[in-house]
């Protein structure tokens, strides 16, 4: 285990400094990385969290956002298979896969710790579900490609990946698709 912390945290300094020779490049200011996390994950390809232990988190979270578990755990399952040490090449993080953005809007110490991540997503999930007034795939096509594009585009964002998520969700949800209602944004 110490030798996949030491990898992780090898890749870690590697993407820092590459960032650093990009911002001198640029002639920018470097990005000061203060997020700590509590506890590192235990491996770049860690096991998906049995449902014994997700199951409480989700429906703690699910229940004080007034968020359907079921959607919840689709989420999960399309962000990241359940798997708490996951890491998108955009940088999202942990079991709902926040970006850095959301790591610091909702005061998250360490997204790889599996309440952590749960609960602020679900409170990402209930913010997007009262800006887009329940039309779910909106809020979908938000949490995946930023309430920017959903709002540009007037509905879910014509993007490959946006349009496949949504609609993989919305498929285990067993919806149909998108509603002509919700096609457009505000």
């Amino acid at each position: 285990m110490r030798d996949s912390i030491a990898k992780q945290r090898a890749a870690m300094d590697i993407q820092r400094e590459a960032t650093r020779k990009q911002a001198d490049a640029l002639r920018l200011e470097p990005l000061v990385h203060t997020l700590q996390p509590t506890a590192a994950p235990a491996e770049f390809e860690c096991d998906p969290m049995p449902d014994a232990d997700l199951n409480p988190l989700i429906e703690g979270a699910a229940t004080s956002n007034n968020l359907q578990t079921d959607l919840l755990r689709a989420v999960i399952r399309q962000e990241s298979q359940f798997r708490p040490c996951a890491v998108s090449d955009k940088g999202a993080e942990g079991l709902m896969q926040l970006m850095p953005s959301a790591v610091e809007e909702f005061g998250v110490h360490d997204p790889f710790d599996p309440k952590q991540s749960i609960e602020a997503g679900a409170k990402y999930l209930k913010q997007l579900f009262d800006k887009y007034k329940g039309k779910l795939d909106l809020v979908l096509g938000a949490y995946n490609a930023g309430p920017t594009a959903v709002d540009e585009a007037k509905g879910v964002p014509d993007i490959p990946e946006t349009r496949n998520y949504v609609q993989a969700i919305l498929n285990s949800l067993g919806k149909i698709g998108p509603t002509e209602t919700s096609r457009s944004a505000n």
